[in-house]
């Protein structure tokens, strides 16, 4: 048996993969270990694997713990093993990088080992990095708002998902809001992808006008809900299922039923709880990969608005070049009249 503080080394299939300081508190509020960290990663590897396996993936790294500076690395760390290997992405700006593309659950110890708790994959496979096969729905609720409003935003969601032909998979995202995944034909370009949930957004922002918005700049929301059209965007991400997130108690983003959703709390799931979880309730997602949808519909939707209301494009986030069609980025109270 190692001594207190020694590293130790886990068997996983044909790797050994070594953890150093394993003692290393780090959530001190819950007194949670390196050593729990990585433990946890191997007990979800399977789904986790599922959810970010053969995709370029950012870890989001706090090699202090949850008090300390955390980063997101966007290239292969140096001293990586052999085994682990990568996918080539480009970002907005033209440039491009090799990111960690997990193919195997010891990639998973090796990044927990890194002080990775946030797995944050693109939504692309390696095969076709240009071409998303997820839509992903970011609802963040605003500081008047909780999780609770998340939910119901969420439900609404759910219902205009399925008036566009569309199946979607509710999580937690570890803190406030809700996180829904669609799995898609990767037949559209990431401009495209980002048009749909923006169509989905003005959709569920009409039926829920009190409630939801998709307005980009946050003076026009309202104290509403945010439904983040720009997390469709090229190069962001959110925090993958079953991945720990950076919160005193180490909760976890848990995948859920539509029916769970409205019975659970974030609190619920953690470290310690969420195994225990898994066990018992399997991988609530398993079936995202039974049918691959299309956007036709969203799209459509898209065209109308722009067509028949006027509403085109919305801004980007502000580290973007300047794209097509974009309005101005400025947030209005600020805007120069013309």
């Amino acid at each position: 048996m190692p001594k207190n503080g020694e590293p130790v080394e886990y068997q996983v299939g044909e790797r050994t993969v070594r953890v150093s300081s394993p003692d290393k508190v780090y959530f001190p509020e819950r007194g949670i270990t390196k050593r729990q960290v990585a433990e946890y990663y191997l007990a979800v590897a399977e789904p986790l694997l599922a959810a970010v396996g053969e995709r370029p993936t950012t870890l989001k790294r706090y090699p202090d713990g949850v008090t300390g500076e955390y980063f997101y690395a966007k290239r292969l760390p140096k001293g990586a093993p052999p085994w682990v290997e990568t996918a080539r992405i480009t970002f907005p700006s033209g440039r491009t990088a090799d990111e960690v593309c997990p193919t195997e659950p010891a990639v998973l110890l090796w990044a927990a080992n890194l002080g990775t708790f946030d797995f944050h994959p693109w939504p692309v496979r390696r095969s076709d990095v240009d071409r998303p096969d997820e839509l992903r729905v970011d609802v963040d609720p605003s500081d008047e708002t909780g999780f609770d409003d998340a939910v119901r935003v969420a439900q609404t969601v759910r219902e205009v998902l399925d008036d566009a032909g569309l199946m979607g998979y509710p999580k937690t995202s570890g803190g406030r809001g809700v996180h829904v995944r669609v799995r898609i034909r990767p037949e559209w370009d990431f401009i495209a992808v980002r048009h749909a949930v923006i169509a989905l957004g003005r959709e569920v922002e009409r039926r829920l006008p009190k409630l939801a918005t998709i307005a980009w700049w946050k003076e026009e929301r309202q104290g509403r809900v945010f439904l983040d059209y720009n997390q469709a965007a090229r190069d962001r991400t959110i925090a993958s299922a079953w991945s720990v997130r950076g919160t005193l108690r180490a909760t976890v983003s848990t995948p859920v039923t539509w029916e769970q959703l409205a019975e659970v709390h974030p609190d619920d799931f953690d470290v310690f709880t969420v195994p225990q979880w898994y066990a018992e309730h399997g991988d609530p997602h398993a079936a995202l990969e039974s049918e691959a949808f299309g956007l036709e519909t969203l799209l459509e939707w898209y065209a109308r608005d722009e067509r028949d209301h006027g509403l085109g494009e919305m801004p980007y986030p502000p580290d973007y070049p300047k794209m097509p069609g974009e309005p101005k980025r400025v947030q209005p109270s600020k805007a120069r009249p013309e």
